[in-house]
């Protein structure tokens, strides 16, 4: 009888396990790739994909944080940015311009924000960007004047920064 090396012993058996895996991806593979039903699944499954997608990020409607919380503010900012960076990312301009508006609309320092977006965005990205804030700051002053109105602020942050843009 011959005594196998151990090395030779584990690499042999390291071996067929490899095969026995690669033939179980293959068999089930075809398998399925053959089933009656795959390719209507599979296009469903893409379809409705496709559906929620850009409804999810693209009809999102951002909620004005209270503006007397900074951390609300804070948070607010931060996650604007990211949406609209993500949403510039995937070729959705509108969408991705509305989200870094709002994120200017209640920045501390929108004139300092603003330089670094117009030296990273390109230029028609950012002449959006401009367009869109006048409305965006009326509805973060309409939006600020309702909550103290209704009593739970007292007063509204100024927005004379903002006003520099119009």
């Amino acid at each position: 009888m011959l005594i196998m090396n151990s090395k030779a012993a584990v690499g042999l058996i390291a071996g067929i396990a490899g095969s026995i895996f690669l033939g179980y991806c293959v068999y089930f593979d075809r398998k399925r790739r053959n089933a009656p039903d795959f390719r209507q699944k599979l296009k469903e499954k893409r379809a409705q994909k496709a559906k929620t997608k850009p409804t999810s990020k693209a009809s999102q409607q951002s909620e004005l944080p209270d503006l007397q919380n900074p951390e609300a503010v804070q948070k607010f900012f931060l996650d604007e940015v990211q949406l609209g960076e993500e949403l510039l990312a995937q070729g959705d301009f509108d969408n991705g311009v509305d989200h870094l508006s709002n994120a200017v609309a209640v920045c501390g320092q929108p004139q300092q924000l603003l330089q670094v977006l117009q030296q990273t965005l390109p230029p028609q990205v950012f002449q959006m960007l401009i367009q869109k804030l006048p409305g965006t700051s009326q509805r973060l002053a309409a939006a600020s004047a309702a909550a103290s109105a209704s009593g739970s602020s007292t007063t509204a942050p100024p927005l004379a920064e903002d006003d520099e843009l119009e």
